[in-house]
């Protein structure tokens, strides 16, 4: 349909989604394909119907939308996420964008705001709070993210692959907390050269340019172990 904008709603509520029905109306640019009630229908669907935008909310049956997103996220790339809640928490935007989420708003969200969220993901931004940030801007926000919250909260029901040594890996960890690569040669007894060596080798097996991008992909991929 040119250049409007495909969206996708899923909500368990059906009196929710009229009003989402009724917030996408509000706009020209952009129409509703299809609505899903849980997580498993939401994945399926969505492959489907290939959405430019999912509206998704967090707390769905069978599979929440965490879970939901992650997992879409990680066959269709290209959809972006807008996670809406009953209620708004700082810590739940984190492992919400970490998951996939492009944006995380509370439920009593202003149509016209939720109009231009819906606006600015699909042209590949993304929406925190009052900052709208681009892929690299994303990448710093998680990382400073992590490090407060990055404690307390994995996807236990999901087998992550990694193509990382376990000493990349360590490498890798430490880096995401926030340590220089000599930082890191002197926490683990091992030379500059070493740690600069390894740290060739991430990169190239992520396909990433450099140790921020590697950081990132690392923990929306939950390769990372988050502990004290």
């Amino acid at each position: 349909m040119g250049d409007k904008i495909a969206v996708m709603i899923v909500d368990d509520h059906p009196v929710f989604r009229q009003g989402l029905r009724n917030v996408l109306s509000l706009s020209e640019d952009l129409y509703l394909v299809g609505e899903a009630t849980d997580g498993p229908d939401a994945v399926e669907l969505a492959q489907q119907l290939r959405p430019d935008v999912v509206v998704m909310d967090i707390n769905l049956p069978t599979m929440n939308g965490l879970q939901a997103t992650r997992k879409l996220k990680s066959l269709r790339p290209e959809i972006k996420v807008v996670m809406l809640t009953a209620y708004d928490d700082e810590e739940q935007v984190y492992h919400a964008i970490r998951a996939g989420a492009s944006a995380y708003f509370a439920k009593d969200i202003n149509p016209d705001r939720l109009i231009e969220v819906i606006r600015q993901v699909s042209q590949g931004r993304y929406v925190v709070g009052d900052a709208v940030l681009d892929e690299r801007g994303i990448g710093r926000w998680l990382l400073e993210e992590f490090r407060r919250f990055g404690r307390g909260y994995r996807e236990d029901d999901v087998q992550f692959m990694s193509p990382l040594s376990d000493r990349e890996m360590e490498i890798l960890e430490l880096v995401i907390r926030g340590m220089s690569n000599r930082e890191i040669a002197y926490h683990l007894g091992i030379s500059y050269q070493t740690v600069k060596n390894h740290m060739t080798s991430i990169l190239e097996k992520l396909g990433v340019e450099d140790r921020t991008q590697a950081a990132v992909y690392a923990l929306r991929h939950g390769w990372v172990p988050l502990r004290e």
